[in-house]
Order: C-alpha cells, then sequence, then structure tokens
C-alpha cells in the first residue's frame, strides 16, 4: 500500500468527501491533468518569453520551453502521479532516460509542427503553439503510461 500525500488528505476534508470515490478511481488521471497544466502552463510561459519578449526563432524558444517542462514533468510524474516505480538509484537514470527518450520523441514532432505552421505556413505562433501541446500531451502520457511508468509483472 502506497503512503497518503497532500492529494488524498484533500479530498479527506469533509466537504470533498463526495468527491473522494471519483477521485481514487480515477487518480491517475486527475493527478495527470493537474500537473499537465502545469507543464503546459510553464512550457507556454517559457515559450512566449523567448519567443514574443526576447525574440528568439521559434524552435530554439520551444527547445528551452521543452527543459523547463521536461523537468518539472518529471517530478511530478514520478513523484505524484504514476506512482508505482521501482526504486534505486540505477532504477531512477533508468525511468528518467526513458521519460526524456520520450519526452524527445514529441518535441520532435512538436517541432515539426511548429516549423511547418509558423515557419512556412505563417500561422499565428501562440495558437499553433497551444494545439501542438494538445498532441503532446496525448502522446506522452501513453508514453509515461506505457513505457515509462508501467508497473512490472
Amino acid at each position: 500500500m502506497r503512503e497518503e500525500d497532500i492529494f488524498d488528505r484533500i479530498v479527506s476534508v469533509s466537504w470533498l468527501r463526495w468527491f473522494r470515490p471519483i477521485y481514487y478511481r480515477y487518480r491517475e488521471m486527475w493527478l495527470y491533468a493537474l500537473f499537465g497544466l502545469g507543464t503546459v502552463l510553464i512550457n507556454l510561459f517559457v515559450y512566449s518569453l523567448f519567443t514574443e519578449a526576447i525574440d528568439l526563432g521559434v524552435l530554439v524558444a520551444n527547445a528551452i520551453a521543452w527543459i523547463f517542462a521536461t523537468l518539472f514533468a518529471f517530478y511530478t510524474n514520478r513523484r505524484w502521479v504514476f506512482i508505482y516505480h521501482p526504486t534505486g538509484v540505477y532504477a531512477f537514470f533508468v525511468q528518467l532516460g526513458g521519460f526524456c527518450m520520450g519526452r524527445l520523441f514529441t518535441l520532435g514532432i512538436e517541432e515539426c509542427m511548429l516549423f511547418f505552421c509558423i515557419e512556412v505556413y505563417h500561422m499565428p505562433n501562440m495558437i499553433v503553439k497551444f494545439f501542438a501541446q494538445i498532441v503532446v500531451i496525448a502522446l506522452n502520457y501513453l508514453i509515461s503510461k506505457l513505457f515509462v511508468f508501467r508497473r512490472k509483472r
């Protein structure tokens, strides 16, 4: 059995007890959505900072935003979302490597989307970035769930 965390304590508050069965049934999805939103906000903020305020190219800005978002996502996914994982230093680095490889794959997809939509077809920068994030979120969840944080049988 896993230890109780802050989110378990939040749904234990008396006025949220009605939500507790729903939370526990879909806990992983709720927490992935919560931290996924945080990851997207970090990604969009850093990206817009580098493209709009500093006027850096979209692909370089996206790669920098990816670094910040990936660090946040790995920590939160490992700590709260996908709670069943092996322990130890070696296992940590294997998981981190798998996580980064999966995220590099989706970064490549996102970079292609940004390049073609913004650089080639001159579509609006932040709108394209937002829709690219939707594609990336879905793919990242599948990669994390099926390959990186899967339960060993």
